[in-house]
Parts: C-alpha cells; sequence; structure tokens
C-alpha cells in the first residue's frame, strides 16, 4: 500500500507504475488523503469517487498514465465548479472542458482529481481570496507560493501531488515556480490551445504546467501543444520536446544578463545567489555573454492592468458593483481604479506602448539570443499579503511585484523559471528568457542546471 504520494517527479511515477511498485488507483488514494490533511489550502474542490474510478483504470502506457494531476481553479471541467476564484461565481459549474486539459487526460492518461487555488480571476500573485481563504507556501508556511497558479504550485512542492495545471498571464506560472522551487515554462503565445471558447482579451495569456523536473514540463509539452479549430490563433504542433534534451545546440549563444529586466528593483542578497548560477549556466552551455547591451523597456503595468481590468468587468456584468464587498481587496481597488479608463484614447495609447515594447525586444534579440534575469524581484513574501513594497531592504512600489514577467506576456516571447538556491531557506527562481518558438533552447538550458546543480523536487518537509 502507498501511504505518501510520490516525491518524484511524474516521468519517474510513471516508470514506478509500469514496473508494478506503485499503482495509480493506491497513488491517487495517497493523494486524497495527503490533500485532506494538508496545511496548504491549495486545493478548493476534490472529485474523489471520480478521482478513484478514473485512476483504476488508468492507462500506464501513456506519457504521464495515472499521474494524479490538480487542474488550476481557472480552467475548466465539465461539472465541476467554475468560480474564477471569486464569490460571484461560486456556483458556477463549468459546461467544457479545456483543450488543454482534455490532451492531458486523453494523450497523457493522467487522472484528473480536483481543482487548486487561484488568485481571483488570476489578477494577482498572491493566492488569497475571499472565497478560498489563504493558500501557503510548503517551503514556509507563514509564505505564499505566489499567483495565480498558486495552489497548483503549493500542492506540487508541497508533495501532494506531481503535476498541476497553470496558466501565464503576467508571470502566473513563473513567479509560483520562482517562489516554490519548481520549473515553469511560460511559452509563446499560442503554442498550447486556450480553446474551446478562447477569449483573447488583451493577447497575454498562455497556459501550461506546474512540474518539478524539466522533462515532466518537456513531457507536457509535447503532449498538449498543437493547433486546434476552437482557438485559431494557436500555433502548429512542434515535437521532440523530451526526446531533444540534451541534445538541442546552445553553444555559442549570445546572452545579457540583467538585474533590473523591466526596470525592476531586485533584491541584493538574492541576485547574487542568481547571478553566481548565471555564470556557472554560462561557463556550462558555453554561451557568450554580452555586455553594455541596452535593456531599458517601456512600462507596460498599467497598459497591462487596465486592458485586463475590462475583461472581468465584462465576466461581473451587472454584479458589478454591488459585489465588490464579495472580491479581494486587489481587485476591488483595479477595478475601481480602472472604472472609465478604457475608451478609444486609452486603447489608442496602450496599442502604442504595446508596439514600442514590441521594437525594443525586436533590438534586444538583434544583439543577443536570450536574457538572463530574476523570477521575482525577492523571495515569497507573506501569504496574507498585501503586495510587498519592499525588497532586499529597498523600496520599489507594489507595482515592482510582476515587472520581470510583464515583458513576455506583452511581448508573447518564451520565459522558464529554473530553481537556483535558496535565500533564507526559500526558493529563488532563474529565469531564461527567449524570442519567440525558442521554448526548446530554454529547456535545454534549463536541464544543464537540473543536470548539474539539481534542486529538492519537494519541500524538505513534504508531504504537507
Amino acid at each position: 500500500m502507498t501511504n505518501t504520494p510520490w516525491l518524484g517527479d511524474a516521468c519517474s511515477l510513471v516508470e514506478e507504475f509500469r514496473a508494478g511498485r506503485r499503482s495509480p488507483r493506491e497513488e491517487m488514494q495517497a493523494t486524497l488523503e495527503a490533500v485532506k490533511n494538508s496545511k496548504l489550502n491549495a486545493v478548493s474542490f476534490v472529485d474523489e469517487e471520480g478521482a478513484l474510478e478514473r485512476a483504476s483504470r488508468a492507462n500506464i502506457s501513456l506519457p504521464f498514465g495515472g499521474i494524479p494531476m490538480g487542474v488550476k481553479e481557472l480552467d475548466n471541467v465539465t461539472g465541476w465548479p467554475a468560480t474564477e476564484a471569486s464569490v460571484p461565481f461560486a456556483d458556477r459549474k463549468a459546461t467544457y472542458t479545456s483543450t488543454m486539459v482534455t490532451r492531458l487526460i486523453e494523450r497523457g492518461g493522467a487522472t484528473h482529481f480536483g481543482l487548486t487555488t487561484a488568485s481571483e480571476f488570476g489578477g494577482v500573485n498572491v493566492t488569497r481570496t475571499v472565497l478560498n481563504g489563504v493558500t501557503r507556501n510548503p517551503w514556509n508556511l507563514e509564505r505564499t507560493p505566489g499567483g495565480s497558479s498558486g495552489g497548483g504550485a503549493a500542492g506540487v512542492a508541497g508533495g501532494l501531488f506531481a503535476l498541476g495545471t497553470g496558466g501565464d498571464g503576467g508571470g502566473s506560472i513563473r513567479i509560483p515556480a520562482g517562489f516554490n522551487g519548481l520549473v515553469g515554462l511560460k511559452s509563446t503565445y499560442g503554442r498550447i490551445p486556450r480553446g474551446p471558447h478562447a477569449e483573447y482579451g488583451n493577447l497575454t495569456v498562455t497556459i501550461g504546467g506546474m512540474t518539478r523536473s524539466v522533462r515532466d514540463t518537456a513531457r507536457w509539452f509535447d503532449i498538449c501543444n498543437g493547433h486546434d479549430t476552437t482557438d485559431p490563433l494557436s500555433l502548429p504542433k512542434v515535437s521532440g520536446w523530451e526526446s531533444g534534451l540534451g541534445s538541442t545546440p546552445v553553444a555559442g549563444l549570445r546572452v545579457a544578463i540583467v538585474p533590473d529586466w523591466g526596470g525592476a528593483v531586485v533584491s541584493p542578497a538574492m541576485w547574487n545567489v542568481l547571478l553566481e548560477a548565471a555564470d556557472h549556466l554560462v561557463t556550462s552551455a558555453k554561451l557568450r555573454r554580452v555586455d553594455g547591451v541596452n535593456t531599458e523597456l517601456p512600462r507596460m503595468g498599467a497598459a497591462w492592468s487596465i486592458s485586463g481590468m475590462i475583461e472581468i468587468v465584462s465576466a461581473l456584468g451587472d454584479m458589478w458593483p454591488a459585489c465588490a464587498d464579495d472580491l479581494t481587496p486587489e481587485m476591488r481597488m483595479g477595478l475601481q481604479l480602472t472604472e472609465g479608463r478604457y475608451n478609444a484614447s486609452e486603447r489608442a495609447k496602450i496599442e502604442a506602448r504595446r508596439t514600442a515594447l514590441n521594437m525594443r525586444m525586436a533590438e534586444i534579440f538583434q544583439q543577443v539570443d536570450l536574457v538572463i534575469t530574476a523570477s521575482n524581484p525577492d523571495v515569497a513574501f507573506i501569504a496574507e499579503g498585501p503586495l510587498p513594497n519592499t525588497f532586499g531592504g529597498i523600496k520599489a512600489g507594489a507595482g515592482n511585484n510582476g515587472l520581470l514577467t510583464f515583458p513576455c506576456n506583452l511581448h508573447g516571447n518564451p520565459g522558464i523559471s529554473v530553481p537556483a538556491g535558496t535565500v533564507d531557506g526559500l526558493p529563488v527562481g532563474l529565469q531564461i528568457i527567449g524570442p519567440h518558438f525558442s521554448e526548446q533552447v530554454l529547456l535545454e538550458l534549463a536541464h544543464v542546471l537540473e543536470r548539474e546543480r539539481p534542486w529538492p523536487l519537494t519541500a524538505p518537509a513534504a508531504p504537507i
């Protein structure tokens, strides 16, 4: 009998299933028991009966056959709650299953058991909502796992389950990956379809997974990437993500190492750890460091926020503003501050700023092939919030929290967060950024770090 969930990566758990040393049903029972006893508040809904039934008939010949998988509560599974982590939608049920989840189940063989907590509407990088309460970081229960994919990250790093879905519209995969010591790839826009019923909004959101290893992430994209007609902006399928690990050419690529990417202020103590890891990667992968590159970018935080809030206002419809007191402080304040600001003039300003950002990113990637920076400006902050305004002793304002990740979302290019050490006992993530369609290069570099400087796959006390 499996008493505790598997603490290795998902790929190795499939190998255990195939060797007969563990079974999917016993693994699911262990996951359900761990979730029930967990202090993390990482899971908001559990379909226990359905999960055990699905685990009993799992096809372990599939890439993720039998692996327990948490589904972010901003994703859809037919018949499950579709709350957007928001009280006004507490009783709403999903009428369809998202394309990514369907592919993970049907092509991958993963066994979905429940929904993982997220920040309300995915709009802030702390997972604390009126609907679900506070989600906690398994490395330190007083700290946040980040957001918006905070529950998935906490559950995977906390040893409850090996896979969790995520989405990244402003850093919501990379931020929690960095805070929890996980691998988090924000792919090129459209790499994994967002259908059915895809709504494009401000064209920043990509979807993917919270995983413990590079090969788990590569296998995830082997399963999930590829065009789907319900999402016309999704990209054609690319194969060989996992099989290419260890053989993708990277030697000689030009790299800029940037402590203030996006104008962010980064904790000096954390940057010291990240710079050492970056220097090691440059040497080990035979990259060519290029100094003196102008990496200054236009500030886009307000444009991202205003355009994103329009989607939330539309979703709430006639319930706003009467539902204001039911929303988390950040969402309520954001909606109030941006109310009435989205007009023809503002739309033109947003598009002009996006164009300026696109031009600057193109100029940067003409001079270098990669940018290495931090995933977060500091280690994980207090779980209850609010967003911090001091980073390693330096005051910078709450808007500093997303500056490192926004640019990739607005430009649509990929970035990956890879564990690179700890500060004060908390993980820090190294962010490697490339031009559009360079995900396999980013995975290769992450693989080099993983091979030479292996990280703990779960928090030290897992399962928590």
